[in-house]
Parts: C-alpha cells; structure tokens; sequence
C-alpha cells in the first residue's frame, strides 16, 4: 500500500497514536470466510481444451484459448505453474503463426509482465507496436511497460497519445501515472471516473477490478471506511476475490490493531490461494503478537514456497528483504538487488541495492545510490524509510524530520511494526 499524501501535522500525531478506531464488521464479509474452490469446475474449461487440442491439434486458436484458461486459474488460485502453462500454449501459438497476430504478441506480453520479466514483455510489444494492427491497445500496454521499467519519458509519451478522457483504460492509467507522481488526490479521483464508467459498462471483473483499485487509493489517503466498503463490494461479486480480503485483513491489522482479525481471514485465504507474500503478512503479524512459533513458521513456508524455480524474480524484492531483515546475509541481498536493478532500474530497485549494501555496513555507498537514484524520485514510504535511516548513518539530520512526518503519515500503509523504528529515526 503506498501513501502520497502528508497530512497537517495535527492529523499526523493522531495517526500515529494508538488507532483504537473500527470500521470493520465481521457480520459484513463472514460468509466469504466460508467459501470454498471448485476446482473441478474451475480446471474444466482448460481440460475441455485439452481434449479439443489432442483431437485437432492443427487448431492453433484451442492453444490461445487454453492460455486464457489457464491464465484465469493462476488469477483465481495463485498456483504459478498455470501461468507458466499458459506461457507455453503462447509461445507455441506465436511460432505456429509466424509472428503475424499481434494479440498473441500482447497476450505473451501481458503474461511477462505478470511474471515481472518487463524487458521481455518490451521486446514482444514493439514488435506488435510495428504491425500496427490495434495500436491503441498496444500503446496502452506499452504505457504500462515503461512505467515499470522506469522510462518516463517514453511512459508520458504512450499517456499522451492514448488521451480519451471517457475510455476506461486511459483514466486507470492517467490514475496510476498520477499516483507514481506523488499526486495522490489527482490520482484518486481519475480512478473514481474509471470506477463510474466500469459500474456503467456492468461487466463483473471490470467492475471488481476498479473497486479493489480505488479501495486501496482510499486507503493511502485515509479514508479507510470508504476502502472497506469497496473491498465488500469486490467481494459481491466474487466471493473468493483473494485481494478482497487480505484488503481488509490489512484494516483490521493496521487500522484496528486487531491482528487476530486478520489471521482469521489470512487463514481463510490459504485455504484455496497461494501466493507467498501472504506468508510474509502472515509473519509480520506474528512479529506484532511476538508469536515466535508462528513468525517461524510463516517464514519456513514462504522460503518453501518461493524455492520453487518458476517465480523466477517475481519475489525479488520480498527476497532481498528477507536476507537483510531476517536471515542477515546482506551479500546475498546485494546479489538480488543487482539483478533487480538490471531487470527494473526504477528508483524502487536502487533502493533495494542501497538498503543491501547500508546492511552490509557500507554506507558511504548506500548514501551514493540514494543520492543519484532515489531522493526526491519516489514517495514510496518503505523507501522513504530506507532513504530516512541512510541519512542518519550519514549524519544529514536537517533532511530527517520532514521524512518523519511523512513516515507518521504512512503507518497506516507501512503497518504497526514500523511504529517504534520510526519513532527512533
């Protein structure tokens, strides 16, 4: 969750003190604890596929289909294998057609870009970009690719040339730009009028996504009631919409100071989805109750879970915090980081490096890379957190309050944990 938003200095102290607030009512979302996964039927329509391949395996377009089948059961389930599946039926698609479609070409894309490999997805963008057929579409994508990628300028460039201030797809990323600006306010109400014309359009999944996207915009600026109620009207229309719930996990956690809350419905959510962030959730909770039996277990699960070869450097950033937070192998750490800079050179990922090597104790070095990448390039908190710390090493005490009060602003975002480490700055 990331705030862009610094509150007045009053408002600041009462976020900061203890929340005894509720917004949440377990009367509201307790039949969505008691969902279940119909895998059967989920694992149907790829198994129908499959059959229809093996019958006619000349027919190309049952392969593009089933990569949407399977893409589907990793957004439903977490279980990454599916996306890897889908990955191949793409690929085979792609050589079996000659390059020539380029929906294909965006499909592969769009399945990089889940599995964080944006250099990739880059590369089959152009590609589609000079065939020209569906540019828009193709522009919008390529938007979203050098935004993460850190090309800025090339980023604005797509923005500006998708300008439709009435098409969904430009407003949720006018939105996002807007966000990565630090105009959080801005931000919010783009995905408002996207939200508007989802809830006009009345498609299920589009709507369920631009409720879950506001509620977290909601939730960076405070208005955490709002965030909840649109959390429970993701979940109207699909009971098991994992994201949903770990949305509201986080209120009860973060907001409320009820961590057991929380458990319950993380708990829940393992239950049919797999995704190893979750365990850190998991973990962090722990940490909060000083349950060591189970910050230990939760921790064994997620380097289990992510030991699994076909995540590749999706889980990046998790890692490099693991090794410097929790296992102390800063070297490792540095390790990861590099290759995330080389993958993202974002001002994201030369924090990472930065935050690596000030564990290492090498904070001559750290300073350098904040220095030239970081400051004033970001207002992510967990960054501003790092930058804060690095700072103080160095002895650059003028430059620390003003990152304090946007600290005390952001525990909402970074969680109670982070209250005394904040404190101490």
């Amino acid at each position: 969750m990331i705030l862009r938003k610094i509150f007045p200095f009053i408002l600041l102290v009462i976020a900061f003190s203890c929340n005894s607030n509720t917004v949440t009512n377990s009367d509201d979302y307790k039949a969505y604890l008691t969902t279940t996964m119909d895998k059967d039927k989920l694992m149907s329509e790829a198994q129908f596929l499959t059959d229809k391949i093996e019958a006619t395996p000349n027919q190309f377009t049952h392969l593009a289909i089933r990569a949407s089948a399977y893409t589907k059961i990793f957004n439903t389930t977490g279980d990454i294998s599916y996306l890897i599946k889908a990955e191949d039926d793409l690929i085979e698609v792609i050589d079996i057609t000659g390059r020539k479609f380029p929906s294909y070409l965006k499909s592969l894309a769009s399945n990089y870009i889940s599995q964080h490999r944006f250099k990739e997805a880059l590369v089959l963008l152009k590609e589609a970009e000079e065939n020209g057929e569906k540019l828009n579409g193709t522009k919008k994508m390529l938007f979203d690719v050098h935004l993460e990628l850190g090309n800025y300028l090339y980023a604005e460039t797509y923005l500006k040339d998708i300008k439709n201030n009435s098409d969904f797809d430009y407003l949720i990323r006018l939105s996002k730009w807007k966000d990565h600006g630090g105009d959080l306010e801005g931000a919010i109400i783009e995905m408002e009028k996207a939200t508007a014309i989802a809830e006009s359009s009345n498609i299920s999944e589009t709507k369920q996504w631009a409720y879950t996207n506001l509620a977290d915009f909601y939730g960076h600026a405070g208005r955490v009631e709002e965030s909840y109620n649109l959390y429970l009207k993701a979940l109207q229309l699909d009971p098991n919409d994992a994201y949903a719930k770990k949305g509201i996990a986080w209120i009860a956690y973060s907001y409320e100071n009820n961590p057991k809350e929380a458990l319950k419905i993380l708990n829940h959510i393992s239950s049919y989805y797999d995704a190893p962030d979750y365990y850190l959730l998991k973990a962090e909770i722990a940490e909060f109750l000083n349950d060591k039996n189970l910050k230990a277990n939760s921790m064994k699960n997620y380097q289990t879970s992510v030991a699994n070869a076909q995540y590749g450097d999706m889980y990046n950033k998790y890692n490099i915090m693991i090794f410097t937070e929790e296992l102390l192998l800063p070297e490792r750490a540095i390790e990861i980081a590099k290759i995330e800079v080389n993958n993202r050179p974002t001002p994201q990922s030369y924090d990472l490096l930065a935050w690596s090597y000030f564990k290492n104790g090498n904070v001559e070095k750290a300073n350098s890379i904040i220095e030239k990448y970081v400051d004033g390039q970001t207002s992510e908190p967990e960054v501003l957190y790092h930058i804060a710390e690095i700072y103080k090493a160095v002895g650059k005490t003028g430059k620390i309050k003003a990152l304090k009060d946007e600290l005390i602003a952001s525990i909402y975002e970074l969680g109670p944990t982070m209250k005394q480490k904040i404190n101490q700055l």
